[in-house]
């Protein structure tokens, strides 16, 4: 399976590098790399060149002003461009298990879109992960918050992996869906502005046009680097959003990726 790969980031290249150095270790090579970047500074953009300079990936550069938090609009702009049928979102602060891509690819399915999870850092082991430049991790490796989900196992995944429908969980930062299905519902609503529920409305969507939620567990796993908590300021006026979405059913968005098509 060729895969659409697309890296969420803003302003924080020391992260977005071990991410893409995590990329180049996937058993499964994605068939391109496009980096949603919703008005990162100079910094960012010459790490990515730097990057592209030493990699035979794939790598695309997709760049918006940054007018606020518009992650939503930023995701519509890279997926607008994406070569292949199959799209994974991830952010550019996840380094990845080895094995994220293909076990993405081998539970890929008609019908649904794929929820994975993430295994939280601590600050002072994100801090020691950046200065080390390291990025091998295991179920048993200090500094884990939630370690459970650092452990990889095919055999346990087809076990305990959930295909059921709820929003509980719902993170764009680890989650896979065919691009016809994306299409097919508009993408991410553009109204969005400010952190909060661009996810959540954006999969109550999927579930109205009849795509259906399987969430993977043992599987796809990826390590989360510490951060502080984003500015909920917008958190009502998205909330609202999302009601409306809820109680009128809606499967397409006014405004979503059609305005990159």
């Amino acid at each position: 399976m060729h895969i659409s790969l697309i890296v969420s980031t803003y302003n924080r290249a020391d992260a977005l590098l071990l991410v893409l150095q995590s990329i180049v270790d996937q058993k499964l090579q994605p068939g391109e790399i496009i980096i949603a970047d919703d008005g990162s500074n100079d910094r960012t953009k010459n790490l990515i060149l730097n990057f592209k300079k030493n990699t035979k990936l794939n790598v695309i550069h997709s760049f918006q002003e940054d007018r606020g938090f518009r992650a939503a609009e930023s995701r519509n702009k890279a997926i607008s461009i994406t070569s292949f049928d199959y799209v994974v979102l991830i952010d550019g602060d996840m380094i990845l298990h080895p094995n994220f891509l293909y076990d993405h690819a081998k539970n890929a399915k008609a019908g649904f879109f794929i929820q994975g999870s993430r295994t939280l850092l601590t600050q002072n082991k994100t801090i020691e992960v950046i200065g080390n430049n390291d990025r091998n991790f295991n179920v048993f490796s200090p500094g884990l918050m939630n370690r459970l989900n650092a452990f990889h196992s095919s055999f346990l995944s087809k076990i305990f992996s959930i295909k059921r429908n709820y929003l509980e969980g719902i993170k764009t930062c680890n989650m896979s869906f065919y691009k016809k299905d994306f299409l097919s519902i508009n993408g991410f609503n553009n109204d969005f502005v400010g952190w909060g529920r661009e996810d959540t409305e954006f999969v109550v969507r999927l579930f109205n046009k009849g795509i259906n939620r399987n969430t993977l567990k043992f599987g796809a796993i990826q390590y989360h680097l510490w951060h502080e908590e984003s500015n909920r300021d917008s958190l009502n006026e998205n909330d609202n959003i999302l009601k409306k979405t809820i109680n009128e059913k809606l499967i397409r968005c006014n405004s979503g990726v059609d305005k990159f098509l």
